[in-house]
């Protein structure tokens, strides 16, 4: 009973909620800090609008694009349960600096549902160029669409990724770069903590070699970004994650930044560690100095 009881709860998390037609778009009002609003946004799956929270400056624009593509996992059950991902602080940092900024929140987590397109497999035959692939995919067309908004440059976007999403923000390297200027990657990679253990990766030789796949059709720029303290992906691996894309013609600037809190991997998802990032934020994205922002 208490299994069915959990699957049927699953299922429930992972079903994508009814809808009588498929709509993209704002799906609420402005609200609260730096203009907060819930969005709907296309996903690979043409039966489901992925959910997304939209950031913005004061005034009309248009505004420079950042898409901040969050991290994952492949416990079912975790990523059914997954909150909107938000990234208060890092948003807060960008749209100070006159970004619109936009977190979608990919195909099998939390309210967004739907199958989980990204997975890479099981542990030993950890397929990382698919998922990475499918990733960039995700974000892509969410980018693609909010790029079309009257209020959006259709240019100069950056792409700000953090663990699975920092490893399909790699994937996504291969893209315009009159489109995209610039990618930042936190802790990027997949297979992290195989069976919950700190330091250990899943398959990382087929981690590795697909970072140099997508270094040898990388175009445009990008900067990864680790903590000293990560135990999912350490400097010194994140190093040879580095190397292999640089292998082929990518360009990858890794950077090891000071440990923050008690696991550097989710630094990004805190204020301590949007602070210690911007230095690097800044100059990876040649950004200006804040402007004044109101809260509203």
């Amino acid at each position: 009973m208490r299994l069915f009881n959990t699957l049927a709860l699953v299922l429930l998390l992972v079903m994508p909620p009814a809808r009588a037609q498929l709509t993209f778009g704002p799906s609420g009002q402005e609200g609260g800090p730096f203009r907060r609003q819930e969005w709907r946004v296309p996903s690979p799956d043409t039966g489901i609008a992925a959910r997304a929270l939209l950031f913005r400056p004061a005034g009309a624009g248009p505004f420079r694009l950042a898409v901040i593509a969050h991290a994952s996992t492949q416990n079912l059950l975790r990523r059914a349960q997954m909150p909107q991902p938000e990234y208060r602080a890092l948003a807060a940092f960008l749209v100070a600096r006159g970004f619109a900024v936009l977190v979608p929140e990919r195909l099998g987590h939390g309210g967004t549902g739907g199958r989980y397109v990204e997975d890479q497999g099981g542990c030993d035959e950890a397929d990382y160029a698919h998922a990475g692939r499918t990733t960039a995919e995700e974000i892509s067309l969410a980018l693609a669409y909010l790029q079309k908004q009257d209020f959006i440059r259709a240019d100069a976007a950056v792409v700000i990724g953090h663990s699975a999403g920092g490893w399909g923000a790699l994937a996504l390297a291969n893209a315009d770069p009159k489109a995209i200027s610039a990618i930042v990657a936190f802790a990027p990679g997949r297979g992290g903590h195989a069976n919950d253990e700190p330091g250990k990766i899943c398959a990382p030789h087929t981690l590795l070699a697909a970072a140099a796949e997508f270094g040898r059709a990388a175009r445009i720029p990008v900067t990864s970004l680790i903590a000293a303290n990560d135990s999912y992906f350490a400097p010194a691996f994140s190093q040879k994650l580095a190397d292999a894309f640089r292998s082929g013609s990518g360009k990858d600037d890794l950077r090891t930044l000071p440990a923050v809190g008690s696991e550097g991997h989710w630094m990004i998802e805190t204020e301590a560690g949007v602070e210690a990032a911007s230095g690097e934020l800044a100059r990876a994205l040649n950004l200006p100095k804040p402007a004044a922002t109101k809260k509203q």
